[in-house]
C-alpha cells in the first residue's frame, strides 16, 4: 500500500482535530485552520510525517526491534490487535499496567507467573488442587490474561512504542519518555508533539482515520526484509 495522498487522508477524516478550547498550542505548526470551532490538520504535513514515521518504524522492524503497539481506545482495539498479530509485535489494548516500562523487573515476574498459571490449565496440572482453589486460580488467570496477554511474549523492554492516543494513555507516554524509549504514534490537536520521536498529526478518534494510518504502517513494515520473511 503506497502512502495515502492528501485526498485519501481527507476522505478518511484524518484532518479533523479537536475543539479549539482543547488544543495544545504546540500543535499550531501542524494545523491548517478551524471549521465550526474545530481544528483541522494540515494534510500536507500529515502525509509528510506519515512517510517519515513509516521510514523510521520500517528501519526498526527490519533490524528485528520490538515495537509495542498501544491503545486502550475501544474503536482501535481490533486494529491494534490486527497489526500486532500481523507483525508479530506485542500490544496493549485492555489496560496499561502502571510500571510496565518503569518497573519492568516486577512486571516480568508477573508475566512468568501468568504463563506458568496458563500452562497449568493447559496441561491439566491444575487438577491436583481442590475445586475451590481451582476457582481462585481461574479468576487470577482471567485477570492476568486481560492485563498481560498482549505482552506475554516480551522478554525485555521494547525498543520502540507506537501509541494511538497520547492524552488518553498518558501514563504510557510518561513511562516511555522516562525510560528513553522512542515514542511514535498519532498526535491529535490536543496532544504534545514534544513527547514523540516521530508522529503523525491526525485524527485519533475516527475509525476511518485510524484504519488508514495503521494499515499504511502495517503495509510499509511488511515490505521490509523482516516483514517479507514473516
Amino acid at each position: 500500500m503506497p502512502i495515502p495522498t492528501e485526498k485519501e487522508l481527507f476522505e478518511a477524516n484524518c484532518h479533523i482535530g479537536h475543539r479549539r478550547d482543547k488544543w495544545n498550542p504546540k500543535m499550531a505548526p501542524y494545523l491548517y485552520g478551524t471549521q465550526k470551532n474545530v481544528h483541522l490538520h494540515d494534510l500536507v504535513k500529515t502525509k509528510e510525517h506519515l512517510e517519515q514515521t513509516c521510514r523510521e518504524l520500517k528501519k526498526l522492524y527490519a533490524e528485528g526491534k520490538t515495537i509495542l503497539f498501544v491503545s486502550t481506545k475501544q474503536q482501535s482495539i481490533a486494529l491494534i490487535e490486527e497489526i500486532g498479530e500481523s507483525l508479530s509485535q506485542p500490544t496493549v489494548t485492555k489496560k496499561w499496567i502502571p510500571g510496565l516500562l518503569t518497573n519492568w523487573t516486577t512486571i516480568k515476574k508477573r508475566i512468568k507467573y501468568y504463563l506458568d498459571l496458563q500452562k497449568s490449565f493447559q496441561t491439566g496440572d491444575v487438577e491436583k488442587y481442590k475445586k475451590k482453589e481451582q476457582m481462585v486460580m481461574r479468576k487470577k488467570l482471567a485477570k492476568l490474561d486481560n492485563a498481560l496477554s498482549g505482552v506475554s511474549d516480551m522478554s525485555e523492554l521494547p525498543q520502540a512504542i507506537f501509541i494511538i492516543d497520547a492524552v488518553r494513555d498518558n501514563v504510557a507516554v510518561r513511562e516511555a519518555n522516562k525510560k528513553g524509549i522512542p515514542l511514535y504514534g498519532i498526535c491529535d490537536s490536543n496532544a504534545n508533539p514534544d513527547n514523540f520521536t516521530s508522529f503523525v498529526p491526525a485524527n485519533d478518534d475516527a475509525v476511518t482515520s485510524l484504519a488508514k494510518i495503521l494499515h499504511t504502517i502495517e503495509s510499509e513494515l511488511k515490505e521490509s526484509p523482516a516483514g517479507k520473511k514473516e
